[in-house]
């Protein structure tokens, strides 16, 4: 397998079914970056973006995704990351640091969530309120 140093980015609506090696695909409406895994395994890696998983910095010439890259579930377990259009490849984590990897991602996302379901209620709360207040003017 031959690892990749540089890729090359396009924006895309959608994704195209035969992803080209060393390219990265953007769709902003779908919020998603797509690509053959960078390692040369020819397995298709799929991060989202939102609050809660990867980041996507574009300086109007390269891109860089945030967090690091780890293809965990994946035979080649390759670990990179993407700054300005190039490759840093990572060590392999073992498996212990793959679940704690995991874990942290998934409290991250219940505290992401809870703070926003909490906003949610508050809100509601607020208007609820307003509304009686209202009533007995």
């Amino acid at each position: 397998m031959n690892k990749v140093s540089k890729i090359t980015h396009e924006f895309v609506e959608h994704i195209p079914q035969n992803l080209s090696e060393g390219v990265v695909y953007i769709s902003i409406p779908f919020n998603t970056v797509v690509h053959k895994c960078l390692c040369g395994c020819g397995n298709e890696v799929i991060t989202p973006l939102s609050p809660t998983d990867w980041k996507l910095n574009y300086n109007g010439d390269s891109i860089s995704l945030y967090p690091s890259i780890g293809n965990w579930s994946f035979d080649c377990q390759s670990h990179y990351w993407i700054t300005d259009n190039e490759v840093n490849w990572s060590r392999q984590w073992s498996d212990e640091e793959i679940e704690e990897g995991r874990k942290y991602d998934k409290m991250i996302k219940q505290s992401h969530f809870d703070r926003k379901n909490e906003k949610y209620a508050k809100s509601i709360e607020g208007n609820f309120v307003r509304k009686i207040i209202n009533w007995f003017r």
